[in-house]
């Protein structure tokens, strides 16, 4: 079973943890991996982009010249592709590019996703993050004493308003409850900070 250090806002370390094989100790699937990735990206778009064919676009409605003896090819329109100004042929449309991953492919990518932060050491545990109000310097200074990186996402057992907030106007931080989490924002990120309890409600959900 891997052991990571638990350390306090201070970056001083106050214990040791053990974690579950089956959540943070699992050979990492790197296929898996990319098929979430694709499917989170997939489902962030709009897919509301949308062009005009020859029937939506204004004007056209009048054969530009007569069929025959005039030395031009034949036109029907002058809101045709060929034209300037005219129809778009077969532009996109609006659609859902959204599609579901089975559950257990979510799950084995994310429990994939976590113990590669455990092999790479990227995964720090948090022992508590208190605050007194909603002060962005606290959470900085936290951040930097415990060694994350740059691009760092924050787990929280719970939703706390005043953390959320105090992280918001980090530039390249991120926060996240237990049940909201996904393999594509562990991934992107540099850094996985992870309360301690919010790591016990993990191996309890996913082990």
């Amino acid at each position: 079973m891997p052991n990571v250090a638990v350390v306090d806002m201070t970056g001083k370390k106050v214990g040791d943890l053990t974690l579950s094989d089956a959540v943070f100790g699992i050979e990492p699937n790197a296929d898996v991996m990319h098929l979430a990735v694709v499917n989170y990206l997939a489902n962030q778009r709009q897919g509301t982009q949308s062009t005009l064919t020859r029937t939506e676009v204004s004007g056209g409605g009048r054969k530009p010249w007569r069929q025959k003896g005039t030395g031009h090819a034949r036109q029907g329109s002058i809101r045709a592709p060929q034209w300037r100004h005219g129809g778009i042929a077969l532009g996109p449309k609006p659609r859902d590019y959204s599609y579901t991953l089975n559950k257990k492919v979510r799950r084995l990518a994310l429990k994939s996703a976590l113990s590669d932060k455990v092999l790479t050491g990227s995964l720090i545990v948090l022992d508590a993050l208190t605050l007194d109000g909603y002060k962005t310097r606290p959470v900085a200074d936290c951040l930097k004493a415990i060694g994350a990186a740059k691009k760092t996402l924050i787990v929280l057992p719970e939703n706390d308003a005043v953390a959320v907030k105090s992280a918001a106007n980090i530039a390249g931080v991120k926060t996240a409850q237990v049940n909201t989490i996904n393999t594509y924002d562990i991934l992107h990120a540099d850094s996985l900070v992870i309360v301690k309890d919010a790591v016990a409600k993990l191996e309890e959900v996913y082990a």
